[in-house]
């Protein structure tokens, strides 16, 4: 698939501020035919970015067709693990269950003052 057809590459964030255009001009493309989204330009994350990735998922789903997110960034990566989704967001993703993958201050154990 060449760079022209897909049009996720313009997304450079995916958090609260544009979630709902990301959601709907990923819709758009899966209605369109679009089965690869490349995310590699993604900067700017929050967990708005897990819901969104999860809807596109869901109307993929819908449509009767696999969606593949490739070249999550790190911090997207992290954030569907902190979440617990990682694998239903990016089937493909070989990493889901690498912990060390994460941030050095994720992965170490939290401690929590009351």
């Amino acid at each position: 698939m060449s760079a022209t057809t897909d049009n996720m590459q313009s997304l450079t964030s995916l958090t609260v501020a544009n979630a709902t255009a990301a959601l709907e001009q990923g819709v758009a493309a899966i209605l369109a035919g679009q089965s690869v989204f490349d995310l590699r330009n993604v900067q700017a994350v929050d967990s708005a970015a897990v819901s969104v990735m999860l809807a596109w998922q869901r109307a993929a789903h819908e449509a009767g067709m696999k969606l593949e997110l490739k070249n999550l960034p790190a911090n997207l990566k992290s954030l569907t693990k902190l979440y617990g989704v990682c694998s239903l967001v990016s089937p493909s993703l070989t990493d889901c269950g690498d912990a060390s993958a994460l941030p050095q201050a994720a992965a170490e154990p939290q401690h929590h003052h009351h």
